[in-house]
């Protein structure tokens, strides 16, 4: 799975990890995170993010 970095702050979401504090559980793909869900640093939106090369 691709890990996603935040183009604001330098957040990098890693599927494996997940986003515990936003009940997002770990093995969920960027792709499939809520329609709601933003950068748990900077609450900056998901088309903020970029996939890391």
């Amino acid at each position: 799975m691709d890990r996603y970095i935040c183009e604001p702050c330098g957040y990098v979401y890693d599927p494996e990890i997940g986003d515990p504090d936003n009940d997002v559980e770990p093995g969920t793909p960027f792709e499939e995170l809520p329609e709601d869900w933003v950068c748990p640093v900077c609450g900056a939106t998901q088309d903020m993010f970029i996939k890391e090369e």
